[in-house]
């Protein structure tokens, strides 16, 4: 194969993928049931489904911290770089340069912004003058935690701990981020401020984004793709324009349809007949 064939090759491989993967918690609950998706270089993809669905199983999964909660993969593998990575350590997977932000967003309350932010960097062997240019570059997008960089993390609101956590990630400087529920807990303004940096983030550092979410309105808004699981499975896929626009979409997630909305036993009759999968 000459050169240019096997860049061509590499270039259309896709960034992340997931493919068939099947979890197991505490070797009983099946919870993950043959998942598959991909991520493209630079792009925003967008995991959506409701509360229980497998969101947040399928991205510690592919960040390998589903083992601390006793969780199996038993089927299935991920590769990242065109590499398999389901058997690294989270530590080994920020080094390649894949990073996830947790839901709910964990940051070290008795700690400064800046010393949270600080904690990123743990991975990278930087001087201080580099530590520096990571620091400022993170204020540059959030400059509103520059604002309280000397305030303790658990005093401040929870849209500024959750720009606080992707700041931290930002610090170990991932070419992927895994974001998990960034809207949960804030207020809406907040989170579209939020997705407003993660756009620019992807647009201006070429972070490519996996982001799980319930709030499907604003995901799509901003993602490039977008999958739907239900029940630990992947039921529907397609371009984010293309899913805010699908009837179905709009009628379950969006709770609207042409007829406007639908009421909760409409809503629980419609989960039963699943016209996406017909």
């Amino acid at each position: 194969m000459n050169t240019a064939a096997a860049a061509e090759t590499v270039s259309s491989q896709p960034y992340l993928s997931v493919n068939n993967i099947e979890v197991i918690y505490d070797h009983v609950i099946l919870v993950l049931k043959g998942v598959s998706l991909q991520v493209p270089q630079g792009k925003i993809v967008a995991l959506l489904g409701a509360n229980g669905a497998g969101k947040s199983t399928t991205l510690k999964t592919i960040s390998t911290l589903l083992r601390g909660e006793r969780g199996d993969v038993t089927k299935g593998e991920v590769q990242f770089k065109g590499e398999r990575v389901d058997q690294l350590t989270p530590n080994e997977l920020v080094k390649r340069g894949l990073s996830q932000v947790m839901e709910g967003r964990h940051c070290f309350g008795h700690l400064t912004i800046e010393d949270n932010l600080l904690t990123g960097a743990y991975t990278r062997s930087l001087s201080r003058p580099q530590l520096k240019e990571a620091l400022d570059k993170v204020y540059h997008y959030f400059p509103r935690l520059k604002e309280r960089r000397a305030s303790q993390a658990g005093y401040t609101s929870g849209g500024e701990q959750q720009m606080c956590a992707i700041g931290r990630a930002l610090m170990a400087k991932p070419s992927m981020i895994l974001l998990d529920e960034p809207s949960m807990g804030i207020a809406p303004q907040i989170v579209e401020e939020i997705f407003g940096i993660v756009k620019d983030l992807n647009q201006k550092e070429n972070v490519s984004f996996l982001l799980a979410e319930q709030n499907t309105s604003v995901a799509l808004r901003y993602a490039d793709f977008g999958y739907i699981l239900e029940n630990g499975r992947v039921v529907m896929e397609g371009a984010a324009s293309d899913l805010a626009s699908n009837e179905d979409v709009k009628e379950f997630y969006l709770g609207v349809s042409g007829a406007g909305r639908k009421s909760f036993r409409d809503m629980k009759f419609y989960r039963r007949r699943k016209r996406w999968l017909a």
